[in-house]
């Protein structure tokens, strides 16, 4: 068991069951799918990451468990959303909720999660904290739309990368910080101070993500599925710009036209490897690692900074 889980031992099971109250309807079939959803619940990162920052930030408060549920109301309907969007099958090892319901009532599904984590913030006078969460989810709808806006071209810089990032994936953690901080402290600096922090390690997490596509860091075989899918992330990025012309269209080519081929995709891999693409985005994951870390070295020393210290460290040694 992480540090991070026993320090919130008991703040978890509480936050448990607000989260099943804050997601309970009165239409059989909803409610039927909302049990569904919080029986297949992930690891819980961003309602600790709230809770944790609102720990070394004050005291938890009524207000931070709201904060946590709407963290998980919104992450929640932005996986049932992209489900649709990718015509994804499975979550977590699992059907998802499209596989078994599909596009409509899944699109209203996550619509409804949309409406419940609205209310549970607007009925108890929490704005400063919706502000802080609905600004995450136009951020990650931006990021996504970037991203299918740009791979169509196979042209991405690593400044856009990062923009793509940055929205997709680190806005959620870091306004998931910046909440748990200003549910415990109504200190706006505090809160600023917290996201940031959490915007260095989404940034890193989604770094180490792209990194399991080419089986580093003894994960097993590489995947190749961003590859096949035509996606673009920091190892291939760096990869072109560094590679001879003749080598770079050969990539692309690829790319573009074989990418189901796995001899094909495996020749790609290979040259990412080749061209230093892994260690480099290594590196850069272990930099946004190390200016969280910086941040959180600006509080006192505590067990709830050293459960924080151990997610961080987890977002980027993880093995899956």
């Amino acid at each position: 068991m992480l540090l991070s889980q026993t320090i919130l031992r008991d703040e978890l099971v509480i936050f448990e069951k607000r989260f099943r109250e804050a997601v309970k309807s009165q239409t059989p079939l909803l409610d039927r799918i909302m049990r569904f959803i919080v029986n297949r619940k992930g690891k819980q990162l961003r309602p600790m990451f709230v809770l944790l920052s609102a720990k070394l930030c004050g005291s938890i408060s009524e207000s931070t468990y709201r904060a946590a549920s709407l963290v998980e109301l919104l992450h929640t309907a932005t996986l049932v959303h992209d489900d649709v969007v990718d015509e994804s099958l499975e979550r977590r090892n699992f059907f998802s909720t499209y596989a078994l319901w599909k596009t409509k009532i899944s699109v209203l599904v996550g619509d409804y999660l949309l409406a419940k984590g609205l209310l549970l913030s607007l009925d108890h006078g929490d704005f400063r904290i919706l502000q802080l969460l609905s600004n995450a989810v136009r951020q990650m709808s931006e990021g996504e739309l970037l991203q299918i806006e740009k791979s169509r071209s196979l042209n991405l810089s690593e400044k856009i990368y990062f923009d793509i990032i940055q929205g997709k994936t680190a806005s959620l953690l870091a306004s998931s910080c910046a909440a748990g901080a200003y549910s415990a402290s109504l200190n706006e600096d505090l809160a600023e101070k917290m996201r940031l922090f959490g915007e260095k390690v989404g940034i890193a997490f989604q770094i180490k993500d792209d990194l399991f596509d080419y089986g580093s860091d003894s994960v097993g075989k590489p995947t190749g599925n961003d590859i096949k899918e035509k996606k673009l992330t920091l190892p291939l990025i760096y990869t072109l710009s560094v590679v001879s012309p003749k080598i770079k269209r050969e990539i692309i080519y690829i790319i573009k036209n074989q990418n189901k081929d796995p001899k094909k995709v495996r020749q790609v891999i290979d040259r990412v490897v080749e061209a230093g693409g892994i260690a480099y985005t290594i590196n850069k994951m272990n930099a946004y690692r190390d200016e969280a870390l910086a941040i959180l070295h600006e509080f006192e020393d505590s067990p709830v900074r050293q459960g924080l210290e151990e997610l961080v460290r987890y977002t980027t040694d993880r093995k899956y």
